[in-house]
């Protein structure tokens, strides 16, 4: 019989691991001393846009996210990339200048990486920072009353799916690229310098999904406010169409049971919280006593933020 992993590499053989397998942490975190750890991650996926830098950018930020989501500073990375071997040198070329492109301003170093032949293209990073290990986000820091506020729009994936279905307008791409390719960067260090606790980023298992893990990691349970939700402008236009990935409906199988919807809310609404996201924002449980200070800085940085709802004891999630 096989063991799980997570038998293998014991948590008590391993004192220094503060962050691994036993946890649904968007990253693995070594330390190293006393005020700093290793922060290593990876992730890479298929196109999800037609124009190649684009595609690259989208994959590097989303790459470089799950370091900011445990408050990190990502300083090094490595391309991984998978490539069909008639694939046009030139879009290699533009794929990986657009990742290069989003390290540099993320001041992070791409140093080298490894490619294999494949059907489909695939591309990522493997990302590393230092986080201070006293200051760590991770997802079992929210508390009761603590608010919530999210830092991008949601409503990507099922732009993207319209986008493969050939019905996607072309002023509603570039919406949904410009907020993909934007860093939580800023966001990061807003969390950091606040010293919260608890936070994630918003990407395949969607806001339910992530909110879900969150959730279970603190013991609390999420209360979201529907029309306090930022949607890209398109987003309830495909998400009446019904051109949602097939993500959203895995989603919605898995964690529904979760959630208890307001009646008023059509299943368009309810499926766009189920709604994958590429390079999403983050979800940061902040306290009520420093939520102006919180707001009044995210401003002054021109960061958007959202409040979206708060934590609650009860360990569910209610959309209301």
């Amino acid at each position: 019989m096989q063991r799980p992993v997570e038998m293998v590499f014991k948590t008590e053989d391993y004192p220094d691991l503060l962050v691994g397998l036993q946890t649904p942490d968007d990253a693995a975190v070594w330390r190293l001393d006393e005020t700093r750890a290793l922060v290593v991650t990876t992730d890479f996926f298929t196109p999800v846009v037609d124009e190649p830098y684009d595609y690259g950018a989208i994959a590097a930020a989303n790459s470089l996210s799950d370091v900011y989501a445990m408050g990190g500073r990502p300083f090094l990375a490595l391309n991984v990339a998978a490539l069909p071997p008639n694939l046009p040198p030139e879009f290699l070329g533009e794929i990986l200048r657009g990742g290069a492109e989003i390290a540099r301003q993320a001041g992070v170093v791409i140093a080298g990486g490894h490619t294999v032949q494949d059907k489909e293209p695939k591309y990522g990073l493997v990302a590393i920072g230092f986080v201070d290990p006293r200051h760590m986000l991770t997802k079992a820091g929210a508390c009761p009353g603590d608010a919530l506020v999210l830092t991008k729009p949601l409503g990507f994936g099922v732009t993207t799916t319209a986008l493969k279905r050939e019905q996607a307008e072309a002023q509603d791409v570039s919406e949904v690229v410009q907020w993909m390719t934007r860093l939580n960067k800023s966001a990061s260090e807003l969390a950091v310098e606040f010293d919260l606790r608890g936070a994630t980023d918003i990407t395949g298992y969607s806001l339910i999904g992530h909110g879900w893990e969150m959730a279970q990691a603190s013991g609390v349970g999420l209360r979201l406010i529907y029309e306090k939700i930022p949607f890209v402008s398109c987003a309830r236009k495909y998400a009446e169409r019904w051109t949602f990935p097939g993500g959203a409906a895995d989603n919605r199988l898995y964690f529904e049971k979760h959630v208890q919807f307001a009646p008023q809310l059509d299943e368009p609404a309810r499926m766009l919280l189920f709604d994958p996201q590429t390079s999403g924002g983050l979800l940061l449980a902040i306290p009520r006593q420093i939520l102006p200070a919180f707001l009044k800085a995210a401003e002054s940085r021109q960061q958007p933020v959202w409040v979206i709802g708060e934590i609650i004891t009860e360990q569910r999630i209610e959309v209301i």
